[in-house]
Protein backbone atom coordinates (compact mmCIF):
# COMPACT_ATOMS: atom_id res chain seq x y z
CA UNK A 1 0.00 0.00 0.00
CA UNK A 2 1.51 3.22 -1.14
CA UNK A 3 1.96 6.07 1.84
CA UNK A 4 -0.24 8.94 0.94
CA UNK A 5 1.30 12.83 0.24
CA UNK A 6 0.36 15.55 1.66
CA UNK A 7 2.08 19.02 1.72
CA UNK A 8 0.72 19.66 5.45
CA UNK A 9 -0.86 17.10 7.96
CA UNK A 10 -2.88 18.07 11.11
CA UNK A 11 -2.61 15.41 13.51
CA UNK A 12 -5.56 15.31 16.03
CA UNK A 13 -9.26 15.97 15.35
CA UNK A 14 -10.22 18.31 18.76
CA UNK A 15 -10.54 22.36 19.03
CA UNK A 16 -7.37 23.10 18.08
CA UNK A 17 -7.45 20.77 14.94
CA UNK A 18 -10.56 22.65 13.39
CA UNK A 19 -9.05 26.32 13.90
CA UNK A 20 -5.80 25.42 12.50
CA UNK A 21 -7.89 23.55 9.14
CA UNK A 22 -9.57 27.00 9.16
CA UNK A 23 -6.39 29.50 9.21
CA UNK A 24 -4.84 27.22 6.59
CA UNK A 25 -7.53 27.79 4.02
CA UNK A 26 -7.64 31.62 5.50
CA UNK A 27 -4.27 31.89 4.54
CA UNK A 28 -4.40 30.06 1.06
CA UNK A 29 -4.20 26.23 -0.05
CA UNK A 30 -4.14 24.12 -3.07
CA UNK A 31 -6.78 21.48 -2.80
CA UNK A 32 -5.03 18.43 -1.42
CA UNK A 33 -1.99 20.11 0.17
CA UNK A 34 -3.78 19.51 3.66
CA UNK A 35 -5.19 16.22 5.52
CA UNK A 36 -6.50 16.48 9.03
CA UNK A 37 -6.35 12.79 10.71
CA UNK A 38 -8.49 12.33 13.82
CA UNK A 39 -9.46 8.70 15.81
CA UNK A 40 -12.86 10.01 16.22
CA UNK A 41 -15.38 9.50 13.62
CA UNK A 42 -16.80 13.26 12.86
CA UNK A 43 -15.33 16.12 11.92
CA UNK A 44 -13.73 18.26 14.78
CA UNK A 45 -16.34 20.21 17.16
CA UNK A 46 -16.27 22.62 20.40
CA UNK A 47 -15.49 19.91 23.19
CA UNK A 48 -16.70 22.23 26.06
CA UNK A 49 -20.16 21.52 24.73
CA UNK A 50 -19.92 17.57 25.87
CA UNK A 51 -20.08 18.65 29.70
CA UNK A 52 -22.73 21.28 29.09
CA UNK A 53 -25.81 21.48 26.93
CA UNK A 54 -25.11 18.16 25.37
CA UNK A 55 -26.21 16.31 28.47
CA UNK A 56 -29.58 18.64 29.06
CA UNK A 57 -32.73 17.06 29.57
CA UNK A 58 -34.25 19.39 27.42
CA UNK A 59 -33.20 20.24 23.48
CA UNK A 60 -29.98 18.99 23.84
CA UNK A 61 -26.93 20.70 21.79
CA UNK A 62 -26.34 17.62 19.00
CA UNK A 63 -23.97 18.00 16.38
CA UNK A 64 -23.83 19.46 13.20
CA UNK A 65 -24.50 22.14 16.03
CA UNK A 66 -21.31 22.72 17.71
CA UNK A 67 -18.76 21.96 15.15
CA UNK A 68 -15.92 24.17 15.09
CA UNK A 69 -15.95 27.62 14.71
CA UNK A 70 -18.97 28.05 16.60
CA UNK A 71 -17.62 28.36 20.02
CA UNK A 72 -15.79 31.39 19.14
CA UNK A 73 -18.50 32.92 16.55
CA UNK A 74 -17.52 32.11 13.44
CA UNK A 75 -18.99 30.20 10.55
CA UNK A 76 -19.42 26.05 11.58
CA UNK A 77 -16.94 23.74 10.02
CA UNK A 78 -19.48 20.96 8.56
CA UNK A 79 -17.42 17.91 6.58
CA UNK A 80 -18.36 19.53 3.41
CA UNK A 81 -16.57 22.99 4.31
CA UNK A 82 -13.60 20.55 4.16
CA UNK A 83 -14.71 18.78 1.03
CA UNK A 84 -14.83 22.47 -0.61
CA UNK A 85 -11.57 24.07 0.44
CA UNK A 86 -10.12 20.60 -0.79
CA UNK A 87 -9.18 19.31 2.88
CA UNK A 88 -8.79 15.58 2.99
CA UNK A 89 -10.71 14.87 6.33
CA UNK A 90 -9.16 11.23 7.62
CA UNK A 91 -11.76 9.61 10.14
CA UNK A 92 -12.02 6.84 12.20
CA UNK A 93 -8.08 6.71 12.08
CA UNK A 94 -6.11 6.60 14.81
CA UNK A 95 -2.03 6.79 14.23
CA UNK A 96 0.19 4.22 15.93
CA UNK A 97 3.43 5.24 14.82
CA UNK A 98 5.52 8.17 14.14
CA UNK A 99 8.65 8.92 12.31
CA UNK A 100 9.39 12.37 12.27
CA UNK A 101 12.80 12.10 10.78
CA UNK A 102 11.11 10.80 8.17
CA UNK A 103 8.25 12.72 8.31
CA UNK A 104 6.11 9.41 8.14
CA UNK A 105 2.76 8.67 10.32
CA UNK A 106 1.57 4.98 10.42
CA UNK A 107 -1.92 4.00 11.26
CA UNK A 108 -3.51 1.24 13.33
CA UNK A 109 -4.35 -0.19 9.68
CA UNK A 110 -1.21 0.25 8.61
CA UNK A 111 -1.53 2.85 6.05
CA UNK A 112 1.17 5.82 5.80
CA UNK A 113 0.89 9.61 5.80
CA UNK A 114 3.63 11.49 4.50
CA UNK A 115 4.01 15.52 4.99
CA UNK A 116 6.12 18.21 4.51
CA UNK A 117 4.50 19.66 7.65
CA UNK A 118 3.07 18.37 10.46
CA UNK A 119 0.96 20.02 13.10
CA UNK A 120 0.54 18.05 16.07
CA UNK A 121 -3.14 18.57 17.76
CA UNK A 122 -3.19 15.52 19.74
CA UNK A 123 -5.14 17.11 22.93
CA UNK A 124 -5.15 15.34 26.28
CA UNK A 125 -6.46 11.65 27.31
CA UNK A 126 -8.29 11.14 30.64
CA UNK A 127 -6.84 9.68 33.56
CA UNK A 128 -8.45 6.78 34.44
CA UNK A 129 -9.08 5.17 37.82
CA UNK A 130 -8.15 1.53 36.22
CA UNK A 131 -4.71 3.22 35.62
CA UNK A 132 -4.07 3.20 39.38
CA UNK A 133 -5.53 -0.45 39.93
CA UNK A 134 -8.53 0.73 41.94
CA UNK A 135 -10.64 -2.46 42.54
CA UNK A 136 -14.05 -2.73 40.81
CA UNK A 137 -13.39 0.55 38.90
CA UNK A 138 -13.65 -1.29 35.41
CA UNK A 139 -18.04 -1.45 36.15
CA UNK A 140 -20.49 -0.44 33.76
CA UNK A 141 -21.80 3.08 34.66
CA UNK A 142 -18.23 4.61 35.31
CA UNK A 143 -17.80 6.92 32.77
CA UNK A 144 -15.11 9.55 31.96
CA UNK A 145 -15.96 12.43 29.72
CA UNK A 146 -13.43 13.35 27.03
CA UNK A 147 -15.06 12.77 23.93
CA UNK A 148 -18.39 12.42 21.67
CA UNK A 149 -18.41 8.41 22.07
CA UNK A 150 -18.53 8.82 25.80
CA UNK A 151 -20.79 11.81 25.88
CA UNK A 152 -23.28 9.77 24.19
CA UNK A 153 -22.77 6.44 26.57
CA UNK A 154 -23.65 8.85 29.90
CA UNK A 155 -26.68 10.46 28.02
CA UNK A 156 -27.96 6.96 27.98
CA UNK A 157 -27.34 6.18 31.34
CA UNK A 158 -29.02 9.58 32.72
CA UNK A 159 -31.61 8.20 30.34
CA UNK A 160 -31.91 4.71 31.95
CA UNK A 161 -31.22 5.78 35.35
CA UNK A 162 -34.29 7.99 35.86
CA UNK A 163 -33.91 9.75 39.32
CA UNK A 164 -31.06 7.38 40.00
CA UNK A 165 -28.45 7.91 42.38
CA UNK A 166 -25.31 9.69 40.71
CA UNK A 167 -21.79 9.77 42.63
CA UNK A 168 -18.78 12.38 40.77
CA UNK A 169 -15.00 11.87 41.55
CA UNK A 170 -13.20 15.22 41.16
CA UNK A 171 -14.05 18.28 42.34
CA UNK A 172 -12.77 20.59 39.57
CA UNK A 173 -13.98 21.58 35.74
CA UNK A 174 -15.61 18.08 35.27
CA UNK A 175 -16.93 17.61 38.76
CA UNK A 176 -18.38 20.84 38.90
CA UNK A 177 -20.04 21.04 34.92
CA UNK A 178 -21.35 17.62 35.43
CA UNK A 179 -22.79 17.79 39.10
CA UNK A 180 -24.65 20.83 37.78
CA UNK A 181 -26.04 19.04 34.89
CA UNK A 182 -26.83 15.94 36.63
CA UNK A 183 -28.57 17.48 39.07
CA UNK A 184 -30.58 18.82 36.18
CA UNK A 185 -31.79 15.77 35.08
CA UNK A 186 -32.98 14.97 38.65
CA UNK A 187 -30.72 12.73 39.48
CA UNK A 188 -29.30 12.88 43.30
CA UNK A 189 -26.10 13.50 43.41
CA UNK A 190 -22.68 13.41 45.43
CA UNK A 191 -19.66 14.62 44.49
CA UNK A 192 -16.62 13.64 46.23
CA UNK A 193 -12.94 14.79 46.15
CA UNK A 194 -9.46 14.88 48.27
CA UNK A 195 -8.83 18.31 48.52
CA UNK A 196 -9.90 21.04 50.91
CA UNK A 197 -12.30 23.08 48.57
CA UNK A 198 -13.18 22.51 44.58
CA UNK A 199 -11.29 23.80 41.93
CA UNK A 200 -8.25 24.21 43.94
CA UNK A 201 -5.86 24.85 41.22
CA UNK A 202 -7.78 28.28 40.08
CA UNK A 203 -10.37 28.74 43.01
CA UNK A 204 -9.27 30.86 46.41
CA UNK A 205 -11.01 29.21 49.69
CA UNK A 206 -13.32 32.52 49.19
CA UNK A 207 -14.35 31.93 45.92
CA UNK A 208 -15.06 27.91 46.42
CA UNK A 209 -17.15 28.76 49.56
CA UNK A 210 -19.93 30.61 47.25
CA UNK A 211 -19.98 27.54 44.62
CA UNK A 212 -20.55 24.88 47.26
CA UNK A 213 -22.99 26.65 49.08
CA UNK A 214 -24.54 27.31 45.76
CA UNK A 215 -24.08 23.30 44.93
CA UNK A 216 -25.48 22.32 48.11
CA UNK A 217 -28.73 24.62 47.96
CA UNK A 218 -29.52 22.69 44.86
CA UNK A 219 -29.27 19.54 46.37
CA UNK A 220 -25.68 18.31 45.67
CA UNK A 221 -23.88 16.78 48.73
CA UNK A 222 -20.39 17.51 48.73
CA UNK A 223 -17.89 14.81 50.84
CA UNK A 224 -14.89 16.81 50.97
CA UNK A 225 -10.95 15.08 51.95
CA UNK A 226 -11.66 11.91 50.92
CA UNK A 227 -11.22 9.62 47.36
CA UNK A 228 -12.65 6.72 45.83
CA UNK A 229 -10.47 3.87 46.55
CA UNK A 230 -13.05 1.15 45.16
CA UNK A 231 -15.91 0.08 43.77
CA UNK A 232 -18.34 -2.75 43.88
CA UNK A 233 -21.08 -3.52 41.17
CA UNK A 234 -24.28 -5.92 40.33
CA UNK A 235 -24.94 -9.37 39.42
CA UNK A 236 -24.87 -7.28 36.14
CA UNK A 237 -21.37 -5.60 36.47
CA UNK A 238 -23.01 -1.98 36.87
CA UNK A 239 -21.98 -0.48 39.34
CA UNK A 240 -24.12 0.34 42.90
CA UNK A 241 -21.95 1.43 45.03
CA UNK A 242 -18.47 3.85 45.74
CA UNK A 243 -16.33 2.92 48.33
CA UNK A 244 -14.22 6.15 50.09
CA UNK A 245 -11.18 5.69 52.24
CA UNK A 246 -12.59 7.87 54.83
CA UNK A 247 -14.67 4.51 55.58
CA UNK A 248 -18.18 5.85 53.53
CA UNK A 249 -20.11 3.59 51.08
CA UNK A 250 -22.29 5.83 49.09
CA UNK A 251 -24.84 4.04 46.41
CA UNK A 252 -24.69 4.80 42.80
CA UNK A 253 -26.38 4.04 39.77
CA UNK A 254 -23.93 6.15 37.67
CA UNK A 255 -20.43 7.40 38.22
CA UNK A 256 -18.70 9.75 36.84
CA UNK A 257 -14.63 10.20 36.98
CA UNK A 258 -12.95 13.67 36.61
CA UNK A 259 -9.45 13.45 37.70
CA UNK A 260 -7.71 15.29 35.04
CA UNK A 261 -5.81 14.62 31.90
CA UNK A 262 -2.31 13.88 30.29
CA UNK A 263 -1.11 15.19 27.02
CA UNK A 264 -1.11 12.93 24.52
CA UNK A 265 2.71 12.54 23.36
CA UNK A 266 3.62 9.28 23.55
CA UNK A 267 3.87 9.13 19.81
CA UNK A 268 6.59 11.37 20.03
CA UNK A 269 8.93 10.21 22.71
CA UNK A 270 12.59 10.42 22.62
CA UNK A 271 11.63 12.28 19.06
CA UNK A 272 11.45 15.90 20.23
CA UNK A 273 12.41 17.89 23.30
CA UNK A 274 9.72 18.38 25.92
CA UNK A 275 9.04 20.06 29.35
CA UNK A 276 6.48 20.22 31.69
CA UNK A 277 4.85 17.31 30.52
CA UNK A 278 4.34 18.76 26.81
CA UNK A 279 6.21 19.41 23.69
CA UNK A 280 8.55 22.37 23.90
CA UNK A 281 7.70 24.70 21.49
CA UNK A 282 8.63 28.37 20.26
CA UNK A 283 6.72 31.22 20.63
CA UNK A 284 5.81 30.54 17.33
CA UNK A 285 4.76 26.72 18.40
CA UNK A 286 8.05 25.12 16.35
CA UNK A 287 9.23 22.53 17.90
CA UNK A 288 12.89 20.92 18.72
CA UNK A 289 12.26 19.02 15.15
CA UNK A 290 12.08 21.10 12.27
CA UNK A 291 8.72 21.80 10.33
CA UNK A 292 6.89 19.97 13.23
CA UNK A 293 4.43 22.24 15.21
CA UNK A 294 2.84 21.54 18.21
CA UNK A 295 -0.67 23.41 19.69
CA UNK A 296 -2.94 23.64 22.82
CA UNK A 297 -2.61 20.81 25.65
CA UNK A 298 0.78 19.44 24.39
CA UNK A 299 2.37 22.55 23.82
CA UNK A 300 4.69 23.84 26.60
CA UNK A 301 4.95 27.53 25.19
CA UNK A 302 6.50 30.75 26.66
CA UNK A 303 4.03 32.47 28.23
CA UNK A 304 5.24 36.39 27.36
CA UNK A 305 3.24 38.25 29.93
CA UNK A 306 5.17 36.24 32.51
CA UNK A 307 8.20 35.44 31.38
CA UNK A 308 8.01 31.60 31.69
CA UNK A 309 7.51 28.56 29.88
CA UNK A 310 3.85 26.90 31.01
CA UNK A 311 1.50 24.30 29.44
CA UNK A 312 -2.31 25.59 29.01
CA UNK A 313 -5.27 23.09 29.08
CA UNK A 314 -8.14 25.13 27.91
CA UNK A 315 -9.78 26.28 24.62
CA UNK A 316 -9.37 29.24 24.14
CA UNK A 317 -5.62 28.48 23.99
CA UNK A 318 -6.62 25.49 21.63
CA UNK A 319 -8.01 27.66 19.34
CA UNK A 320 -5.25 30.39 19.20
CA UNK A 321 -2.31 28.40 19.60
CA UNK A 322 -3.33 26.70 16.29
CA UNK A 323 -3.73 29.81 14.17
CA UNK A 324 -0.63 31.67 15.51
CA UNK A 325 1.22 27.92 14.41
CA UNK A 326 -0.31 28.04 10.68
CA UNK A 327 0.06 31.71 10.82
CA UNK A 328 4.17 31.14 11.64
CA UNK A 329 3.82 28.17 9.11
CA UNK A 330 2.57 30.13 6.27
CA UNK A 331 4.86 33.26 6.92
CA UNK A 332 8.24 31.44 7.56
CA UNK A 333 7.16 29.86 3.76
CA UNK A 334 7.43 33.34 2.39
CA UNK A 335 10.24 34.36 4.22
CA UNK A 336 7.99 36.93 6.56
CA UNK A 337 7.46 37.08 10.62
CA UNK A 338 4.71 37.01 12.48
CA UNK A 339 4.57 38.41 15.76
CA UNK A 340 5.82 36.27 19.11
CA UNK A 341 2.55 34.53 20.69
CA UNK A 342 1.65 36.74 23.80
CA UNK A 343 -1.53 34.69 25.71
CA UNK A 344 -3.23 36.29 28.30
CA UNK A 345 -4.33 33.11 30.05
CA UNK A 346 -8.55 32.57 30.31
CA UNK A 347 -10.84 30.36 31.77
CA UNK A 348 -14.24 30.38 32.12
CA UNK A 349 -16.99 28.20 33.14
CA UNK A 350 -20.90 28.18 33.08
CA UNK A 351 -23.43 25.83 35.34
CA UNK A 352 -26.44 26.23 36.45
CA UNK A 353 -27.35 29.99 36.45
CA UNK A 354 -23.70 30.54 37.26
CA UNK A 355 -21.18 32.02 34.90
CA UNK A 356 -17.44 32.87 35.65
CA UNK A 357 -14.15 34.26 33.61
CA UNK A 358 -11.09 34.33 34.69
CA UNK A 359 -8.02 36.11 33.06
CA UNK A 360 -4.59 36.20 34.14
CA UNK A 361 -2.32 34.60 36.82
CA UNK A 362 -3.77 33.04 40.18
CA UNK A 363 -0.29 33.82 42.74
CA UNK A 364 0.09 36.28 45.35
CA UNK A 365 -2.31 37.79 47.61
CA UNK A 366 -6.21 38.52 47.15
CA UNK A 367 -9.02 40.61 47.77
CA UNK A 368 -12.63 39.25 47.50
CA UNK A 369 -14.97 41.81 46.33
CA UNK A 370 -18.91 42.01 46.07
CA UNK A 371 -21.27 39.79 47.07
CA UNK A 372 -20.01 36.03 47.20
CA UNK A 373 -23.19 34.74 49.22
CA UNK A 374 -24.62 31.55 47.50
CA UNK A 375 -28.32 32.59 48.79
CA UNK A 376 -28.20 35.47 47.11
CA UNK A 377 -29.87 35.46 43.56
CA UNK A 378 -27.97 37.07 40.94
CA UNK A 379 -25.04 37.14 42.61
CA UNK A 380 -22.46 39.51 41.62
CA UNK A 381 -18.22 39.16 43.28
CA UNK A 382 -15.02 38.77 42.21
CA UNK A 383 -11.57 38.51 43.42
CA UNK A 384 -8.24 40.33 42.86
CA UNK A 385 -4.70 38.22 42.46
CA UNK A 386 -1.80 41.06 43.53
CA UNK A 387 1.69 40.31 43.58
CA UNK A 388 4.67 42.53 43.69
CA UNK A 389 2.45 45.64 44.12
CA UNK A 390 0.08 44.70 41.00
CA UNK A 391 -2.91 43.36 40.08
CA UNK A 392 -1.87 40.13 37.62
CA UNK A 393 -4.93 38.25 37.68
CA UNK A 394 -8.99 38.64 38.23
CA UNK A 395 -12.07 36.78 38.43
CA UNK A 396 -15.41 37.46 38.11
CA UNK A 397 -18.93 35.76 38.96
CA UNK A 398 -21.76 36.82 37.16
CA UNK A 399 -20.61 39.47 34.68
CA UNK A 400 -21.54 41.38 32.00
CA UNK A 401 -19.71 40.93 28.67
CA UNK A 402 -18.65 44.72 29.55
CA UNK A 403 -17.82 44.35 32.68
CA UNK A 404 -15.60 40.64 31.77
CA UNK A 405 -13.75 42.71 29.36
CA UNK A 406 -12.46 44.60 31.94
CA UNK A 407 -11.02 42.39 34.11
CA UNK A 408 -9.18 40.73 31.28
CA UNK A 409 -7.78 44.46 30.52
CA UNK A 410 -6.76 44.83 34.13
CA UNK A 411 -5.42 41.57 34.62
CA UNK A 412 -3.25 42.39 30.61
CA UNK A 413 -2.04 45.83 31.84
CA UNK A 414 -1.36 45.04 35.62
CA UNK A 415 -2.00 48.38 37.46
CA UNK A 416 -0.33 48.90 40.51
CA UNK A 417 -2.37 48.80 43.63
CA UNK A 418 -1.90 51.27 46.62
CA UNK A 419 -3.52 49.60 49.42
CA UNK A 420 -5.78 46.20 49.57
CA UNK A 421 -8.37 47.67 51.72
CA UNK A 422 -9.17 50.44 49.00
CA UNK A 423 -8.63 47.62 46.19
CA UNK A 424 -11.70 45.42 48.58
CA UNK A 425 -13.77 49.00 48.66
CA UNK A 426 -13.63 49.32 45.16
CA UNK A 427 -14.12 46.29 44.02
CA UNK A 428 -15.74 45.66 40.13
CA UNK A 429 -15.27 49.51 40.03
CA UNK A 430 -11.40 49.35 39.77
CA UNK A 431 -11.29 47.07 37.11
CA UNK A 432 -13.55 49.37 35.15
CA UNK A 433 -11.96 52.52 35.06
CA UNK A 434 -8.74 51.02 33.73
Amino acid sequence: MGAKNFKYVILGGGVSAGYAAREFAKQGLKPGELAVISKEAVAPYERPALSKAYLFPESPARLPGFHVCVGSGGERLLPDWYKGKGIELILNTEIVKADLPGKTLVSGSGESFKYQTLVIATGSSVIRLTDFGVKGADAKNIFYLREIDDADKLYEAIKSKKNGKAVIVGGGYIGLELGAVLKINNLDVKMVYPEPWCMPRLFTSGIAAFYEGYYQNKGVKIIKGTVATGFTADSNGEVKEVHLKDGTVLEADIVVVGVGGRPLTTLFKGQVEEEKGGIKTDAFFKTSVPDVYAVGDVATFPLKLYNEIRRVEHVDHARKSAEQAVKAIKASEEGKTVEEYDYLPYFYSRSFDLSWQFYGDNVGETVLFGDSNPATPKAKFGTYWIKDGKVIGAFLEGGTPEENQAIAKVAKAQPPVASLDQLAAEGLSFACKI
